[in-house]
Formats: structure tokens, C-alpha cells, sequence
């Protein structure tokens, strides 16, 4: 299963000149237009001031490292010289690391040059499970139709009598308390909505209310059908609503609350108490009028900081969240079918090929999802684009060899000439490994690449996870240009 990693990278040790690749990457996604954020960079480089989370602009690069101006540089989507990578080099550098024994009988890869993605290599043919890879569709769809700058508002509106109502907007890191103010992405939370909402009713001189709660801005059923009957109970993922903190997790960290919505409405209660304002009764479900006067509310960070830290954490709960949001967007249900209605018709209508496609959630923990990796190439390859400026976060959101999310603790000793040199999304489930992103190699050329095996031993799995980085970082240490 695709676990979840901190947001922030251990501090690495070594030269830096060991990282730069790192940092040239970034640059010049800056210079296409990326949003270049030193929440990752000042842990790569050792920096704390200035403060990364309010100017990220104003941190200073490591003291003998100059950066060109963003305009001397080229965007990632057009290399300095695309006709340069010689194919012959991409596939000699991959050589017999395609048949490593670990991957099982079902190899799937595509290597492709950036701008445009026209494939360089290929190897297999027709789909595979993609596991967590569907993430970089479901976020590259909720980015198109919603925009980057887009966030998701809880609010408490008044209801008829002496009753508030909390409604949930789908913010999928919604949480019970503050965060602090070293948390990437910002979290709203209910204990900050509860002191908001306090202060509004013992103005208007109301100190003891009714409450109710909302979670209809999603439907259908909270667990998918295509995914396996023991995921829930097991704590794998929670039951996916428009209404929850910390993301359906209870108190302790450990699995998943069963009725998501009830237990955030009752944290909300308490804080609520807390705040001088009694909650007579327990909470229950109900929908909040259209026209229902505003109490108060908080709002989630941008759409484009949830899908950084979505993609870089592999965070399936948060990637269900904004399927649903897809499915609403265009037109369809804030539901699993809707959701993935959602995301192949955004996603058809941006020109990516979907020959073979079978989606049937945002998080990709269905087995009976499938993926051909020009479909992962193509939304990589996209997002790359300097055409597609609102789709960056997708890039700058793939985790970094050897150092953030899913990425953290791999490309060490099976593969560490990739470190630095590749970002990539992860896929794992039981039998099923991936990764897709991007890779530079020494001559400076950027390639999308997609590896998928599912056919994987469980004998294999951690054989089969060294062979996919070791083929990645041949990549980034070929000297693949013509």
C-alpha cells in the first residue's frame, strides 16, 4: 500500500554540488512559470531564515551557488536543444535493468522527451494497475477545472430556531486544532472555526446553541465498491465525506474514525464549549438551508499547496477528496463515479490520451484500475508545459529522490546516482510497482519516464522497488545527449 511520508525532508549531509541538479530543476521551473517554494528548498540546504511560508522569494541559494535570472533560462518544457537526446544512449543506459527478474512478467515503461512528450523508448504494450499514480490524473484534473488558487470554505450558518449548523466544503485537511505555523500546507481547523463562531453569538447574545451538521456536498456511497471490503476496517483509507478532520483519523493517529462527519462535528462542539458557547444535546445530521444566514467560516490553502503535498505524501484520503470536487466541477456528482466521470472527461478534453483507461477512483487503490503509461507520460509531459502554467504544482509536487514524501527513504544504496536527479510519483500496492516523473540527465536533458510492473511477487516487492529506482537513475546519470 502507498504510505504516507512527513512533508519535510531530513536535512541531507554531503556537498552540495551533490544536490544541484535539484536546484537547476527547480530554477528553471521557476522560470516557466512554477510556484518555486522553499518549503522543500530549505531543508535541502540547510536554511531557516527567511521564513520560507511567508517569502519563499527572499531565501538566498547556498553561498556559492549562483543562479541565472529566471529570463536567461529555459521552462522546463523546452530544452535548450530537445533534438539532442539520442534514443540509442536512453535505451543503452536502461540495457538489461528492463529485465530485472524482481519486476515479474509484466513490464511496462515509456521514456519520452520534454517538450511534447514524443517517446524516445517503449517498452510492452496495452495497461497495467497504476496504484498511486492515478494521483497525478486526479490532481491534474482538479487543477484544470478549479484553478490553483482555489480553496475549500467550512462554515457554521444559522438554522431555524436557536441552531447552528456546521457545513463542510470538502476541505480534505480540514483539522481538529491548529496546526502550527510550521505545518505545509496550512490547515483550517474546527477549533479555530469554533472561537469565529463564539464570538459571533455572544455578540448577537446567544451563549447556548442546537447543533447540526452537513456533509451533503458529496453523495453516494463514503467507500468505494472497487475497492477491496477490508480497506476500512483495516484503517488503510477512511470513509471518503465533504465533512471530516484530520482527515477521518481519531485523537490517537491510528486508523479511522467509522462516521467521519459525526466526529468532527463533535470535536467542533467541544471546542465550541470551550469557547463559551454550550451545545445543548448532541450534534445531528442535517442540511443547511441555501439561503441560511453566515455565522462564520475558515478557509483551506490554495488548491495548488493541497495538491503538492497530495502528490508528494501519496496521501490517498486527500486524493479521493478532490476526485469528488472533479466530479461537481464538470457537472457530473461529488461521488467515486462522478469523481471519475470527472477526471476522463477533463482530462479527454485537455488532449490526453485515454486508450485502455479503466478509473474508477482518485487514489488508485483499486486493483481494477488501469492506466497505459502514455496516459501518465502525456499529464506529466502537460503539466511540464509552459502552455499550462495552473497545472505546475503536479511537477513541483512529485517527490524528490532521496529526500521528500514517498521518495525520502528511497534511491539510497539499491540506486544513489538518481538522488537529486529524479522526481517521481510512486505507485505500490500488493503485486503492483510504478513510478512516473521526471528525470535530468548529466547533459541537462529533462525526460518524462513511466515504469510500471503488476505482476510484481510479494517476494519481489522490495527487489522489484530497487529495480524501478535503479532504471530512473540510470536516466538522470546518462549522458543521453546525441
Amino acid at each position: 500500500m502507498a504510505g504516507r511520508d512527513t512533508r519535510h525532508a531530513r536535512r541531507p549531509g554531503g556537498r552540495f554540488l551533490r544536490w544541484f541538479p535539484v536546484v537547476l530543476v527547480l530554477a528553471v521551473l521557476l522560470a516557466a512559470g512554477a510556484s518555486y517554494r522553499f518549503d522543500l528548498g530549505a531543508h535541502w540546504f540547510g536554511l531557516e531564515d527567511p521564513d520560507p511560508t511567508t517569502n519563499p522569494a527572499a531565501v538566498a541559494p547556498p553561498e556559492g551557488l549562483a543562479l541565472r535570472a529566471p529570463a536567461a533560462l529555459s521552462p522546463v518544457a523546452t530544452p535548450t536543444r530537445p533534438e539532442r537526446l539520442d534514443a540509442a544512449k536512453v535505451r543503452r543506459a536502461l540495457g538489461g535493468l528492463l529485465g530485472n527478474s524482481h519486476l515479474g512478467p509484466h513490464v511496462l515503461a515509456t521514456v519520452a522527451l520534454l517538450p511534447g512528450a514524443r517517446p524516445v523508448l517503449e517498452r510492452g504494450s496495452g495497461v497495467a494497475r497504476p496504484a498511486s499514480t492515478m494521483k497525478l490524473l486526479t490532481t491534474t484534473a482538479a487543477l484544470a477545472t478549479l484553478g490553483p488558487e482555489h480553496t475549500f470554505t467550512t462554515r457554521v450558518v444559522a438554522g431555524p430556531g436557536n441552531r447552528i449548523v456546521l457545513v463542510g466544503g470538502g476541505d480534505p485537511y480540514l483539522g481538529s486544532k491548529p496546526a502550527g505555523g510550521s505545518a505545509y500546507p496550512h490547515r483550517a481547523d474546527v477549533a479555530t472555526l469554533a472561537r469565529a463562531t463564539a464570538k459571533a453569538l455572544v455578540a448577537d447574545g446567544t451563549h447556548k446553541v442546537r447543533l447540526g451538521y452537513d456533509a451533503t456536498l458529496f453523495t453516494g456511497p463514503r467507500v468505494d465498491p472497487h475497492w477491496p471490503a477490508d480497506y476500512v476496517p483495516d484503517g488503510v483509507v477512511a470513509p471518503i465525506t465533504s465533512l471530516w478532520v484530520d482527515e477521518g483519523r481519531p485523537s490517537s493517529g491510528l486508523g479511522r474514525v467509522a462516521d467521519p462527519p459525526a466526529a468532527a462535528a463533535a470535536a467542533f462542539a467541544a471546542a465550541l464549549d470551550h469557547a463559551g458557547v454550550k451545545v445543548v444535546g448532541s450534534p445531528r445530521p442535517e442540511r443547511a438551508e441555501p439561503q441560511a444566514a453566515p455565522v462564520a467560516s475558515v478557509r483551506s490553502a490554495p488548491l495548488s499547496e493541497i495538491v503538492e503535498e497530495i502528490l508528494t505524501v501519496s496521501d490517498n484520503e486527500g486524493a479521493e477528496v478532490l476526485a469528488h470536487h472533479v466530479g461537481i466541477a464538470a457537472g457530473h456528482s461529488g461521488s467515486f463515479a462522478g469523481g471519475a466521470a470527472g477526471v476522463t472527461a477533463v482530462l479527454h478534453g485537455l488532449g490526453i490520451p485515454l486508450h485502455g483507461a479503466v478509473v474508477h477512483d482518485g487514489s488508485g487503490l483499486s486493483r481494477q484500475d488501469r492506466l497505459d503509461p502514455d496516459t501518465l507520460a502525456a499529464v506529466l509531459a502537460l503539466a511540464a508545459s509552459r502552455d499550462h502554467p495552473e497545472l505546475r504544482p503536479v511537477v513541483t509536487g512529485l517527490p524528490v529522490a532521496g529526500f521528500t514524501g514517498s521518495l525520502e527513504t528511497r534511491f539510497a544504496d539499491a540506486a544513489p546516482q538518481g538522488r537529486g536527479r529524479v522526481r517521481a510519483k510512486t505507485g505500490t500496492l500488493t503485486g503492483v510497482s510504478a513510478l512516473a516523473g521526471v528525470a535530468t540527465d548529466l547533459d541537462g536533458n529533462p525526460m518524462v519516464f513511466v515504469l510500471m510492473a503488476d505482476r510484481v511477487a510479494v517476494a519481489d516487492t522490495l527487489g522489484a522497488r530497487d529495480a524501478l529506482d535503479r532504471l530512473a537513475a540510470a536516466l538522470g546519470a546518462c549522458h543521453c545527449g546525441a
